[in-house]
């Protein structure tokens, strides 16, 4: 983060996950809007880069499609892959 923000943000920011998403809940509950960019902003550059296994990993989401339908589902999104 403290390649995208100033460092006294990416040192308040820089916080365990639970209370990452819940300053994210909160900050958009009471519509604190730069809260909510920098909240949002951590979680992004959480994911930034990883895989859908390595994001599953991460949030602790279990792949609740068979071989087929994630086969299918890279088959139809391929082109978010190409860099």
């Amino acid at each position: 983060m403290s390649d995208l923000v100033e460092k006294w943000y990416a040192q308040f920011i820089d916080v365990e996950q639970v209370l990452l998403f819940e300053l994210v809940l909160a900050a958009n509950y009471m519509d604190i809007k730069p809260l909510l960019d920098l909240s949002c902003a951590a979680v992004a550059s959480m994911i930034k880069g990883k895989s859908a296994e390595e994001i599953r990993k991460i949030f602790n989401i279990s792949n609740d499609f068979s071989p087929e339908e994630e086969a299918q589902v890279r088959e139809e999104n391929k082109w978010c892959e190409e860099s």
